[in-house]
């Protein structure tokens, strides 16, 4: 606080104290960023709890996971006696699941991701009438929800016989209405026209400018998109159970529910679904350590201008 005198004027008194404003500029940034913390700690907490429960049980014997505490563990520590049973039950179905999962989310993720690029692309660097209309009824498709389009495919791929196949279930994957949008946007941003325009003055293709030019300097977002699409398709679970009857075909989503199911007969599938669900979650673990920073670059890039 400061204290202030009339100079001017005999016998001046000193005016009185006035706060500086100090305390409340500092005190109300204080409270916001302890509210934040503890609104995102609640919030990992929230996807973190769950995941750390399933490593947990996913080590103990079938009687423990019963009778001891949920975050405690067991008298006996059975992680890899639990999963040698997962890899052995009906003949190493789970390697067969596991097979499935990767080429659904692997293979429909790139041609999902490509088809975005692509579309995005066009959509970015070419003028023609109704572009605008176009880029409007695929984002309509994000309104959409999946599970009111399965029943609709199920009947289209059952009159073309492709139900209960494996282009069941990856030729719905291939479109990315989010993907497209990102793409779009992202192409603007990052292909200059001039660059465009250089290479066609070189005499390049449009194919070769796409695949030379757009395709590389809109990597960032294509690995946010591949990212994005592949645990989407890893963990989707309506369209296999409606478009598949052959358990040879199944993702490892639907497989672990149809273990689930057997619970009532037999106690030890509970471990079995326990553990397979803890199997599951490496794969998507392992792709987001390795392609995070790709991913956080294709988030933050072009937020800033220069």
């Amino acid at each position: 606080m400061t204290v202030t005198a009339d100079a001017t004027k005999p016998g001046g008194k000193a005016s009185a104290p006035r706060p500086t404003g100090k305390g409340v500029a500092t005190g109300a940034p204080l409270r916001s960023k302890i509210l934040v913390t503890a609104i995102l700690a609640a919030v990992t907490a929230y996807f973190v709890i769950p995941v750390l429960w399933v490593f947990v049980a996913s080590t103990k014997t079938t009687s423990d996971l019963f009778n001891s505490f949920g975050f405690g563990l067991g008298s006996e520590f059975a992680l890899f006696d639990n999963i040698a049973r997962v890899f052995s039950v009906n003949g190493a179905i789970f390697l067969r699941w596991t097979f499935n999962s990767i080429l659904y989310s692997v293979v429909g993720a790139l041609l999902a991701t490509l088809l975005a690029a692509a579309a995005g692309y066009a959509l970015a660097k070419y003028r023609f009438r109704g572009r605008e209309l176009v880029f409007g009824m695929v984002l309509g498709g994000v309104l959409v929800p999946a599970a009111a389009t399965a029943l609709p495919l199920y009947l289209l791929f059952s009159q073309i016989g492709l139900a209960n196949t494996y282009l069941a279930v990856l030729l719905p994957s291939l479109i990315s209405p989010f993907g497209l949008y990102l793409c779009r946007i992202y192409a603007d941003a990052s292909v200059p026209d001039s660059i465009i325009e250089s290479a066609r003055l070189e005499g390049a293709g449009e194919g070769r400018i796409f695949f030379s030019l757009g395709l590389r300097l809109m990597a960032p977002a294509l690995v946010t998109v591949f990212l994005f699409q592949m645990v989407g398709i890893w963990n989707n679970f309506f369209l296999p159970l409606v478009m598949l009857a052959d358990e040879e075909l199944y993702p490892i989503t639907l497989g672990l529910v149809t273990w689930q199911s057997y619970q009532g007969r037999d106690i030890e599938m509970y471990t079995n679904v326990v553990t397979g669900s803890m199997l599951s979650i490496i794969p998507l673990v392992i792709a987001i350590v390795v392609l995070q920073r790709f991913w956080r670059g294709g988030l933050t890039e072009g937020s800033i201008k220069g």
